[in-house]
């Protein structure tokens, strides 16, 4: 029976996702200068304010003050009248050192007997839906909002745009469970004020369907043809929204964990992502079922899958591993048969999972808006400061979940050809 199935987004101005860039530019610098670094780092946003606070165990000290400040700027809160500003705001920092209890339940004499840092259960999913193996609503809402924030940036097309704005995306399924039509299109954008309210209005959905939409289908084609002259657009549905960002809502890390995965499609464990070192499994876990989702996917097994591990704190091997396929395998196994075949093939031991990802290394800002999968796995060069003005030149590898690097062997493992 066909149905409507939403999912939404929010920009890198939101005011929580201030929050999640603000810790994972720390995670970044604790893991540039000190590898081994344990971090557990929390973020608050408000009027004029940011506080730091949670567990550090690590050789190197930073200036938690001006990283936090240098990700306020590259958002674009560069303005007084934003009422939350890069180089007025107060930075209060109640970081301090972690918990030896915790501690002892992680590191061990040898690396690969690495406990988990928490218990809890964690979920990946993927479908061939979409060319990233993403749910097509979500990616769809992030795209408007990395498009949007691209056009503010520029400051050519659109002039008036601030920092903070939310999507959502409502797409028609058919009898198949196939997507066939966006239905509708929600967004709402912080502004400069203008004389007049409907004058705003107009302005404001005109710009949003002739210079923001255009700019999406012919920058991602292959989306076109979900777009019709039917599609239901609520632009700034409440009116005014010139009071925005942590001005106008407190922010806080982990508060937009759905928008970080899959936009309600598959399942969510609970736990946040941003501001946890890859100890963490809550984070690395989470990075490590995607990875699998994906690879099974791409190499057939599945259209669609739900991977969950679960884990007990300071204990390496999970409780178990569970994958469901909602029916769609392209193997004659049972969904419990692929569990074991799963488990076979991927080491979910934590020290492992951190291994075969890279994740002890600084890869985290960039995840921290727009989503945390279906991103693009890329190396690139960054650049890390110290207290003394001490420079690091770092490569790395973002986004090593993505990689397709387990097809073959999946396709060998499942005796797909």
């Amino acid at each position: 029976m066909p149905y409507l199935f939403t999912s939404e987004s929010v920009s890198e101005g939101h005011p929580d996702k201030v929050s999640d860039q603000i810790s994972d530019a720390l995670i970044d610098n604790f893991l540039a200068f000190d590898p081994n670094s344990k971090v557990a780092c929390e973020t608050l946003v408000t009027t004029g304010q940011v506080i730091l606070a949670g567990e550090v165990k690590s050789k190197a000290y930073l200036d938690v003050q001006e990283i936090a400040r240098g990700v306020i700027r590259k958002i674009g809160y560069t303005k007084s009248d934003y009422m939350f500003e890069a180089n007025s705001c107060g930075v209060l920092s109640a970081i301090h050192e972690q918990s030896a209890d915790i501690n002892q339940g992680v590191d061990r004499k040898k690396k690969e007997d690495q406990g988990a840092g928490d218990q809890g259960m964690m979920f990946g999913y993927a479908t061939n839906e979409t060319e990233n193996y993403m749910p097509l609503a979500l990616d769809l809402a992030h795209t408007l909002l990395i498009e949007l924030a691209a056009l503010r940036r520029e400051n050519k097309a659109i002039k008036y745009l601030r920092p903070d704005a939310k999507s959502q995306v409502t797409l028609a399924y058919d009898d198949n469970n196939k997507p066939v039509r966006i239905d509708a299109i929600v967004i709402s954008t912080q502004h400069d004020d203008f004389d007049s309210e409907a004058k705003m209005l107009a302005k404001i959905e005109k710009d949003i369907k002739t210079i923001l939409i255009p700019r999406i289908i012919k920058k991602y084609p292959a989306y076109k043809h979900f777009f019709n002259d039917k599609i239901k657009f609520h632009v700034n549905p409440t009116g005014k929204f010139v009071i925005g960002g942590p001005h106008g809502d407190t922010g806080l890390t982990g508060r937009k964990i759905i928008v970080d995965t899959y936009g309600g499609k598959g399942a969510h464990g609970g736990g946040a992502f941003s501001g946890k070192d890859p100890s963490k499994v809550d984070r690395s876990a989470a990075y490590a079922t995607r990875h699998i989702a994906k690879n099974l996917v791409a190499a057939g097994v599945a259209d669609e899958v739900l991977v969950q591990v679960s884990y007990a704190i300071g204990v390496a091997k999970p409780m178990g591993i569970y994958v469901n396929t909602y029916g769609t395998a392209n193997v004659e196994m049972t969904d419990g048969e692929i569990s074991k075949a799963v488990e076979a093939l991927f080491d979910m031991r934590p020290y492992f999972i951190e291994t075969r990802l890279k994740l002890r290394n600084p890869i985290y800002s960039e995840t921290a808006a727009y989503g945390h999968m279906g991103r693009k796995n890329e190396i690139v060069m960054k650049e890390f400061r110290s207290p003394d003005g001490k420079v690091l030149k770092k490569k790395v590898e973002l986004f090593t979940w993505e990689k397709l690097d387990y097809v073959s062997k999946v396709k060998k493992a499942f005796k797909i050809k």
